[in-house]
């Protein structure tokens, strides 16, 4: 009970001073927006009277001219009878002038309510008098009212009427209760003394049934109504509390039963423990809205029971109801935006499908056109689709709620900052990305080298290249040191006319170079991978001081496994040397043979092969000497 009555003490702290914070704001604004239009207003029909007179004194003086006129003068007398016509369509006129502004007032204008005794709503006071704003007049009316109610000694046919010199009074003994202006009279449309007649009587009804309401038999009934409502709603939310712990103790008793892990293949999203407390969380959140929801119904009832607090009751229902109202109203306003956004959101997209369409065209090589490579197809339409949705973005954006507003403008600003600011890195290599796309040095399964790393390109973006090594190694490269580079590609031409591969060999002087020729050319025939034709063929390059530089070159299409290619030519060059008798030596060396084993594999030599002996020349001495 300690709980409910805190709940309600705070509740009705934040109403009233919500309530009275927003009254006097809404209050000051209203009068002073009332105050600018009557006063454009007092202004037009200032003008308006001031040409009334004036025709009012014209019209005299024509009739009077008129009046003196012969009967044989038709000419003149027709001449004044126009300018009276035309005075007459005048008045006409500004009265219809008058009319349609006081319509307008009536529709822009918003009353300052009197409050009856009752907390009821007598009439509505629109214009001032004197220094008195509506408000102030409202208030001080209703203030009066009050007071006479509380007046034991009231007779109530003593309020009456008298007209002053430029309104009529509503009057009790010395009291004036309120006035009634010419202004109130043609806001309402009424003669001055029959709106403060009216205005009279509604007064006297009020203080009359209020009276008969606050009787002390009903008071006592008020009393008990509100004493069974506060009893209702202490049962209901101890109702509520043991549906809590009822519920509770059924979910732990059946957590084994019915709570699972919630899981994909190796991965528990959530485990039976956490949807067990989020089931016990989700229970508390519904017990507090439903005390929520109770309080709620319970103030507006209490309020409704008593007439001085029944605006409160729909203050306090506006309150909690207004919010929830303009989000509805807002969302069913926006509703034609939001079919816009959506109807450019599916135009533009199935336009992206066709754009998509028409490219891998253009990559299949289907649709051919003059000077665009088909591998441009694909990085061309993620351009294109870029600005397409920039584009769409352009037409959505001021459909968007709030797009207008100040915060969203500064938040736009700050956000493109922030990524002018970070982005700088990321952009070169962007633009790089671009550069490199329109360049073409390299397609994805290209072997290229950029730099020291040399491997198979298996991807390319806006931002960097990825190159897989023979190695399984990926290395990253940013585009923008691609572009600064230089880049080798291995496999452009590997496709059609073949990669040239290349290895040196150096033999000595003393292998005929014919032989060694073919020798290597049989070497690269034997090597898988080795296209027949273009035929290899070889070219010295030099003859240094110990050893003639052979370079073979033969022909490829099998760009990526240079390594392995490589590797099995050297091997062949090996075998078809030693078949042949010829010796790889090192560069530098002695060609003394005495005595020595031949550098050639065993198995390529005769099998009854044998170091040669030593050969010793004596030179003999002349005998005389």
């Amino acid at each position: 009970m300690g709980l409910i009555l805190r709940i309600i003490v705070f509740n009705l702290a934040l109403f009233f001073s919500l309530n009275s914070f927003a009254q006097t704001d809404s209050i000051r604004k209203q009068d002073s927006l009332n105050h600018a239009l009557m006063l454009s207003y007092q202004k037009k029909l200032n003008e308006i009277e001031r040409q009334r007179v004036t025709d009012s004194l014209k019209s005299a003086e024509l009739q009077s001219q008129l009046n003196s006129l012969k009967t044989t003068d038709n000419l003149k007398k027709e001449e004044l009878l126009q300018q009276l016509k035309e005075i007459s369509e005048r008045n006409q006129m500004q009265e219809m002038q008058k009319k349609a502004r006081i319509d307008s007032l009536r529709r822009n204008i918003k009353g300052q309510p009197v409050i009856g005794v009752m907390n009821d709503t007598l009439f509505s006071v629109y214009t001032k008098i004197g220094a008195s704003t509506p408000h102030d007049r409202a208030v001080s009316i209703s203030k009066k009212i009050k007071n006479l109610y509380n007046n034991d000694f009231l007779k109530i046919d003593s309020i009456t009427t008298e007209k002053s010199e430029n309104s009529v009074d509503i009057v009790y003994g010395e009291t004036i209760i309120m006035s009634v202006s010419e202004m109130d009279a043609l806001f309402n449309n009424q003669p001055v003394q029959t709106l403060a007649d009216k205005y009279s009587g509604i007064i006297k009804n009020s203080i009359v049934n209020a009276r008969k309401a606050n009787s002390l038999s009903k008071l006592l009934l008020r009393i008990g109504l509100v004493i069974l409502i506060l009893a209702s709603l202490w049962f209901l939310i101890w109702l509520s509390g043991k549906l809590h712990l009822r519920l509770i103790l059924a979910v732990r008793e059946n957590k084994d039963k019915y709570l699972k892990s919630l899981s994909y293949k190796d991965y528990t999203f959530l485990s039976s423990e956490q949807e067990f407390k989020i089931i016990l969380f989700v229970i508390k959140i519904l017990r507090w809205f439903v005390i929520a929801l109770l309080l709620y119904i319970a103030f507006p009832l209490m309020f409704s029971i008593f007439p001085f607090t029944r605006g409160w009751a729909d203050d306090l229902f506006q309150l909690i109801w207004s919010p929830f109202k303009k989000i509805f109203v807002a969302v069913w306003d926006y509703l034609p935006n939001l079919f816009s956004i959506v109807v450019i959101y599916f135009v533009m997209r199935y336009f992206i499908r066709f754009v998509k369409y028409v490219f891998s065209e253009i990559e299949s090589e289907k649709l051919k056109l003059s000077g665009f490579h088909a591998d441009w197809a694909m990085p061309t339409y993620s351009i294109v689709r870029f600005l397409l949705y920039a584009f769409m973005f352009v037409l959505i954006f001021p459909y968007l709620p709030g797009s207008d507003s100040d915060i969203f403008k500064g938040v736009s600003v700050f956000i493109g900052i922030l990524f002018s600011l970070g982005s700088s890195s990321a952009i070169a290599n962007m633009i790089a990305g671009l550069v490199i796309t329109y360049m073409r040095p390299f397609k994805i399964g290209d072997r290229i080298k950029i730099g020291d790393i040399s491997g198979n390109v298996v991807e390319k973006t806006l931002l960097v290249t990825r190159v897989k090594t023979i190695k399984n190694e990926e290395i990253t490269i940013p585009n923008s040191s691609v572009l600064t580079g230089n880049t080798t590609n291995y496999s452009s031409y590997a496709r059609n006319e073949g990669l040239i591969i290349h290895t040196t060999v150096t033999i000595g002087y003393d292998v005929p170079w014919e032989k060694m020729h073919q020798a290597l050319i049989d070497a690269a025939m034997k090597t898988d991978m080795i296209l027949p034709e273009p035929k290899p063929f070889v070219l010295q390059t030099s003859l240094d001081d110990f050893y003639v530089s052979y370079q073979l070159n033969a022909y490829t299409k099998h760009a990526s496994s240079q390594a392995l290619i490589y590797s099995s030519l050297h091997q062949h060059i090996q075998d078809v040397c030693n078949e042949r008798g010829i010796e790889i030596m090192s560069p530098h060396y002695r060609a003394q043979r005495d005595g020595n084993q031949t550098t050639i594999p065993k198995e390529h030599l005769p099998d009854d092969y044998q170091a040669p002996d030593f050969n010793v020349k004596v030179k003999k001495d002349d005998p005389k000497n």
